[in-house]
């Protein structure tokens, strides 16, 4: 195998330059218009963020009010473990607990929106071909994986999100008191009868999807790590597709805000705090 040497800086640079335009499995495009393949009718100019997370990786993206994010599960076993604060004042951020509850409803899916702890809609959700989604269980963290894999550490080979969330906030300005429950998308856990959760942990077929529309100016962070149940030795999570484009601003005749009394609440909460 050959090996090049940057030991003197001219060389390092010139190496660091003939890498320019390589492709890997897991890597951002900047811009986002260069991605391989861009949704469905999203014209190159109105793609903000393409980015292929790896197994064990994570992202942040800053995303303004009326873009769409879709998350693609791209070979069947990713954890996209999210977490979401408001851009103009990230004290405000994700509320799962109240997400569920002011719903009525302990399952994720399309029509359902996601609230912050202000009584406020974050997001919508507008599709979902995977319907295996979990508000329960929260991040992994150095522990769990390390009882499981036997290493949990943030730089071994087996990273836990709630490390991986703290390097995606710092980014922001913000650190480990931040963050809040998240929700996991791709994998599934549904409350028994006689109270235990149970896991729906895959494989499940590849391009599984969900697409939010944002409905707030927000801070988007993702890691991709196994669900903090999953019962497999290996550590087993494969790369998440993130994608997201502009779109208009949710209208007031949207069946999703009107659908319920408690979901209108939320957007009117929100289009009250925007009304200056």
């Amino acid at each position: 195998m050959s090996t090049v040497d940057t030991s003197d800086p001219k060389a390092a640079q010139a190496h660091a330059r003939s890498m320019g335009g390589t492709r890997v499995e897991a890597m951002p495009f900047v811009p986002a218009a260069e991605a391989p393949v861009l949704p469905h009718g999203v014209a190159p100019s109105d793609m903000l963020w393409a980015e292929t997370v790896a197994a064990g990786g994570y992202t942040a993206k800053i995303l303004g009010r009326g873009a769409r994010l879709r998350l693609t599960d791209l070979n069947g076993e990713a954890c996209a473990s999210m977490l979401a604060f408001s851009a103009e004042r990230p004290s405000e951020r994700l509320n799962v607990a109240d997400t569920l509850k002011v719903q009525w409803n302990a399952y994720l899916g399309a029509g359902k929106l996601l609230l912050s702890d202000m009584g406020r809609v974050m997001f919508s959700i507008l599709e979902d071909t995977a319907q295996t989604h979990d508000a329960f269980c929260g991040a992994s963290n150095a522990a769990s994986n390390a009882r499981r894999y036997g290493d949990g550490d943030n730089w071994g080979d087996q990273p836990n999100a709630r490390d991986r969330f703290k390097l995606a906030v710092a980014k922001f300005g913000l650190g480990a008191r931040d963050i809040h429950p998240c929700i996991n998308w791709f994998k599934g856990v549904r409350v028994e009868p006689d109270g235990q959760t149970t896991l729906q942990a895959g494989p499940f077929v590849p391009a599984r999807q969900v697409t939010l529309r944002v409905e707030a100016d927000v801070i988007v962070v993702l890691a991709n790590c196994p669900h903090v149940l999953d019962p497999r030795a290996d550590y087993t999570v494969t790369p998440l597709g993130v994608a997201a484009w502009r779109g208009p601003v949710t209208p007031t005749d949207d069946p999703i805000r009107n659908a319920t009394p408690e979901g209108l609440r939320a957007f009117l909460n929100l289009e009250d705090h925007l009304r200056r």
